[in-house]
């Protein structure tokens, strides 16, 4: 798991403006280093190939770069507000630290400030016939690199924030943390089952939030060098107040480990994708409940949540062998229950009056019973048994309540659940 420092890092490297102004900044060295590289040519090398003309270019690039640079950023905005509106607002995020789109319109604006940079030096004298001519050269390759993004741009625009495009994210998001957490199930440390052990003393957070990251390494740090054992009790995408603790310490523990213990918490206004598995698909189904919704009406895009609800949850049947690096902390496992609740009870509610959905609904439920993974079966079992319920009281048709009730009987013979009636 990365430190928290790691952690901050990628976070900010994410961000849009942070990629912008880097290629902003080499737009502006490479045109001030056409200046310098000038002393290195030969005389009169810059009096040919056309490099009279690279202030003409220059006025050309500079003046429609800052329009498409505007033109493209509404388009993103208009994405993004399409996507929170069509799907959830808990995706856009995803789209907003998508690589193409950062690329591309940090390109615009290194290649609009490299322009009028160029024409700001050739204005002011600084560049000799050396210079023209190395400044020339790195026009044309400029311009073949706006062509090809544009080509890139307009590709990606076909796909970007459209339904099919979050739900591949949100998916892709879930697996990323799905996979991160089956690499190590319990962070490091050892698993925590059973009461806490006498004399252990809670460790409060002195903020509101959730908790966004849990630096486990901070944590084995501080119980190795205060002789302590810490079993945490708020993972990753847990609500926090200052009454419910974040983790327990047993041996002595004084208000200085109680602080650095709090510290290896990151709490924010906002759940994080990247140490909880269950944020992805409480995602997934939410963008299923609003297209149940009497407003949206598209039962099709609950269908396909519940198609990537299952390839997610079946990962999660397999996990790696639990390594020890943390032999001083305890961290409570994440339950298949849990997995099965977060993404299939709001999609049962929602679509209760819908049969096509709950077929659906209850074949991918035994499809999940079937897989051999400790916990599915009774797990599996326990959604078909409720969302069952919810068909029964929603639907008219005694015809689709007896589909649904074979199907229910299917699901826990699969699971190897005795069958109620």
């Amino acid at each position: 798991m990365f430190s928290v420092w790691k952690w901050r890092l990628v976070a900010f490297s994410r961000k849009l403006w942070v990629r912008a102004s880097l290629y902003a900044l080499l737009g502006v060295v490479t045109a001030l280093v056409a200046a310098g590289v000038q002393g290195f040519l030969p005389s009169g090398a810059g009096k040919s190939f056309g490099a009279g003309s690279v202030d003409a270019i220059l006025t050309i690039l500079a003046s429609s770069m800052l329009a498409v640079t505007t033109f493209s950023l509404g388009i993103m905005v208009s994405a993004l507000s399409g996507a929170a509106q069509a799907a959830t607002p808990r995706a856009v995020v995803l789209l907003m630290q998508d690589g193409t789109t950062q690329n591309v319109l940090a390109t615009f604006l290194g290649t609009f400030l490299f322009s009028l940079v160029g024409i700001i030096a050739l204005k002011a004298g600084l560049y000799g016939a050396g210079g023209r001519l190395v400044l020339f050269i790195v026009t044309l390759v400029m311009v073949a690199v706006i062509v090809l993004t544009m080509l890139r741009w307009i590709a990606h625009l076909s796909e970007f924030g459209r339904m099919r495009d979050v739900l591949s994210r949100v998916e892709r998001a879930a697996e990323a943390a799905l996979a991160a957490r089956l690499a190590a199930p319990y962070l490091g440390g050892h698993p925590r089952r059973g009461p806490l052990p006498d004399g252990a003393h809670p460790v409060f957070p002195d903020r509101i939030g959730y908790v966004q990251h849990l630096d486990t390494g901070a944590l084995e740090s501080v119980a190795e060098g205060a002789g302590v054992q810490v079993h945490v009790a708020a993972l990753p995408g847990a609500f926090v107040d200052p009454s419910r603790p974040l983790a327990h310490v047993v041996g002595p523990a004084e208000t200085g480990v109680k602080d650095r213990i709090a510290a290896a918490f990151t709490i924010g206004q906002a759940r994080s994708f990247e140490q909880d598995p269950r944020f992805g698909l409480q995602v997934l189904a939410e963008v299923a409940s609003r297209a149940l919704s009497p407003a949206v009406n598209d039962p099709g895009t609950a269908i396909d949540v519940l198609g990537r609800a299952v390839r997610l949850i079946a990962l999660w049947g397999a996990p790696g062998e639990a390594l020890l690096k943390h032999p001083h902390i305890w961290v409570p496992e994440i339950a298949a229950r849990e997995l099965f609740e977060d993404v299939f009870r709001p999609i049962a509610r929602d679509g209760a009056s819908l049969v096509e959905v709950q077929i659906r609904l209850q074949k991918a439920l035994a499809t999940l019973a079937r897989l051999d993974r400790a916990d599915f079966g009774h797990a599996a079992a326990r959604q078909s048994d409720d969302a069952l319920a919810r068909a029964e009281a929603a639907l008219a048709v005694e015809a689709d309540r007896e589909i649904l009730r074979d199907l229910n009987v299917a699901v826990r013979t699969a699971a190897g659940v005795p069958d109620e009636a």
